[in-house]
């Protein structure tokens, strides 16, 4: 079983609004990473809410996701991927971790993490486009360590902690845009 962790959780300071809910070509920014979940063929998404937690919720179609609201959301994205982690089935030997500000990562994005693991098992396995690294797959032996995160960091500050246990999936082409700003969003 592969669970994918959905991180909704944030602020959005610089976007100077609940980014999570803006629309891009008629649907909520953070519903664009549910739907790459689902149409890749993850086992459970969890969604993790936490700044206007009941706004975003409503906004999206979660099908077979479930969400969960992180309190100590302003503590930080790690705080946010602890409690997707503390909520995924314990049988899953694996997690998906995505962003709700990246709506370009795709079902064939996170179709490749899943097909890159299946095949070696690495503890580790993480999208690198040209322009940069993307979503990271994280085996279950690893959650005690990105439990132990602190702050505004997710699975890149375990990466760059064991770069050992790391397979990069080249899958060519530019980074997909994260949206931090009005202007981003734009772009996208």
């Amino acid at each position: 079983m592969i669970s994918a962790i959905v991180l909704a959780a944030g602020e959005g300071t610089r976007f100077g609004d609940t980014k999570q809910v803006a629309e891009l070509r008629g649907k909520p920014l953070a519903q664009y990473a549910i739907d790459a979940a689902t149409q890749a063929g993850v086992d459970e998404i969890i969604v993790v809410l936490g700044h206007d937690a009941e706004r975003v919720r409503a906004s999206l179609r979660l099908g077979s996701a479930r969400w969960v609201v992180n309190p100590a959301f302003a503590s930080g994205m790690a705080s946010s991927l602890a409690v997707g982690l503390d909520h995924a089935d314990p049988s899953s030997g694996a997690a998906v971790v995505l962003l709700a500000d990246q709506p370009g990562i795709t079902p064939q994005h996170v179709r490749e993490l899943l097909d890159a693991y299946a095949a070696r098992r690495s503890p580790i396995v993480r999208l690198a486009f040209r322009s940069g690294p993307g979503p990271a797959l994280v085996a279950r032996e690893l959650w005690g360590e990105l439990r132990r995160l602190e702050g505004d960091v997710g699975a890149r500050a375990l990466i760059e902690r064991r770069p050992e246990l790391v397979e990069n999936v080249d899958v060519g082409g530019d980074a997909p845009i994260d949206v931090d700003s009005p202007e981003d969003l734009e772009r996208a």
